[in-house]
Formats: C-alpha cells, sequence, structure tokens
C-alpha cells in the first residue's frame, strides 16, 4: 500500500515531509527556473509551467500536443504506481493545472501541497538545490477528454440549469473594462470569483476554509457541472483544483479559456 493512501486531495507539508522518501513519489515543482535553482524542496524534479501549455496564440491554454506530454512525463518518469506531489509558489495555479493535466493522462493518484513552497518556507523547513536527473526512455499515453471542455461543448451547454461557469479572471476583466482578447466581457451566465480572492493570504495562500460557503452563495454548487476558465487556463488550474477538492464530482476545465472565446466570430459575449 502507498504511503500516501490515506491522505486526502490537498495535504500539509507536515504530511508531505514525513514521505518525501516514499518510492512511489515523483514530486513536483511548477515554480520557475531561478526559483528552483535558488532551492526547491528536497526531491522535486522541475517542470516549467510553459511546458504544461500547447502556447500558440489566440489560444495559448489549449492542451499540450500528445508527443509533448508523452516527452514530458517519460521525463518525470511516470509510471502507473507513481504518486505525484504537486506545488508551486504562486498559490496553486501552476499545480492545478498540472492536477489536470494528470486527470487528462487518466493518472489519479495525485497531491496538492496546500500553499505551495509558502506554506513550506512559513514553517522553516529545509530546501535543497539538488537536482534530479531526467529520466530516460519512452511512454505512451492515451488521453481523456473528460475533464475538457472544449468550445463547441460549452456553446452547448449554455443556458442548462445544472451549469455553473467559474470565471477566475479579474473583476475588471469580466466586466469588460480590460480587453485581452478582441471582444471584452464574459461568458453568458458565467460567475465571476478572480482566483486568488480562493486563497488564505494569513495561511501561506492555502485554499480558504470556507469555500463551500462561498461557492454556493455564486451558484456553483456540487449538484451542478462546473467549467472554470480563465485567459489561459492558467489562473483557472487553480479553481480547478478546489472544485476538484471540494469533491464535487463534475469538473471541467475550458482550456481554451477567453483566450479562445474572446477571439472567435461566433461566440456569444456579455459584460
Amino acid at each position: 500500500m502507498t504511503a500516501f493512501a490515506a491522505l486526502p486531495l490537498v495535504i500539509e507539508p507536515v504530511e508531505l515531509a514525513e514521505r518525501l522518501a516514499a518510492p512511489e513519489l515523483i514530486l513536483v515543482d511548477l515554480t520557475s527556473a531561478a526559483r528552483y535553482a535558488a532551492g526547491h524542496i528536497p526531491g522535486a524534479r522541475f517542470v516549467d509551467p510553459k511546458r504544461t501549455q500547447l502556447g500558440q496564440p489566440p489560444a495559448p491554454g489549449l492542451l499540450p500536443e500528445q508527443a509533448q506530454l508523452e516527452q514530458l512525463f517519460a521525463e518525470l518518469g511516470h509510471n502507473p504506481d507513481a504518486v505525484y506531489v504537486v506545488y508551486d509558489d504562486e498559490g496553486g495555479g501552476w499545480a492545478g493545472r498540472f492536477i489536470w493535466l494528470l486527470d487528462v493522462i487518466g493518472h489519479k493518484h495525485y497531491h496538492y501541497l496546500d500553499g505551495g513552497l509558502q506554506a513550506w518556507l512559513a514553517e522553516d523547513r529545509p530546501l535543497s538545490s539538488e537536482q534530479p536527473a531526467a529520466c530516460t526512455g519512452t511512454l505512451e499515453l492515451t488521453l481523456d477528454n473528460g475533464p475538457t471542455a472544449s468550445r463547441e461543448y460549452l456553446q452547448r451547454r449554455l443556458g442548462a440549469a445544472d451549469l455553473a461557469i467559474w470565471d477566475a479572471r479579474s473583476p475588471a476583466e469580466y466586466n469588460g473594462e480590460k480587453a485581452l482578447a478582441a471582444k471584452a466581457g464574459h461568458i453568458p451566465g458565467a460567475v465571476n470569483l478572480e482566483w486568488t480572492a480562493a486563497m488564505d493570504p494569513t495561511r501561506a495562500l492555502r485554499i480558504r476554509r470556507d469555500m463551500p460557503t462561498l461557492l454556493a452563495s455564486l451558484g456553483i454548487s456540487p449538484d451542478k457541472e462546473i467549467i472554470t476558465h480563465c485567459q489561459t487556463h492558467h489562473r483557472s488550474g487553480f479553481t480547478y483544483l478546489v472544485a476538484k477538492a471540494l469533491g464535487y464530482p463534475r469538473v471541467k476545465a475550458y482550456a481554451g479559456s477567453w483566450g479562445e472565446w474572446g477571439n472567435h466570430p461566433d461566440t456569444p459575449v456579455e459584460r
């Protein structure tokens, strides 16, 4: 039995610290190359967050090509028995997006370090400068479309009573005051809760304890299908993670996000 078997999706620094030597652990750092080089959680492997995105305009947040994903996960030493623990230093955006990638490749053994590197440092836990070598070999992955909402799927679902669209962008983007695409505004029916509003700055950017109540007040409830997005599915990586951590059974990421929706000629927009 894995050392992580009894743990929830979201874990504390002490729970990770007790398991750093577990052979099944693949610890993934999604900070930055400079931050990683300056010191990271011992044993962590660095993944440049840009590798989690396709990176091509107008919708850079779309899923990378399968060959790119296979190369990335081969370097990490991916295997069916692996348990991933992921973290970043910004409150969970990139880490949450990586968890979405794990869902896409059908791997369900993962955890998020609540508060990420900020929480680790707040408890004066040790850092390392040692960098594990990339693994070698090839990998074949089978991708699952289930965790992802395409633009076409979302347009078909607009107005459904059991749909909640969580827009993780800033209020200015949501209201159309700040335009980062050809169109400004938001997807019809979407509700806005900026990603950082789900973090607790007094607890090293951990997920807020009152998230179920807060989300329910916005109509984002477990009985609905939750589709979350931002501009490039980076900020909404965190909101995807939050909904998953709360146990909501139907959660999808709109990876195209506003980069796609706001630049497409046939998409409706509200302001």
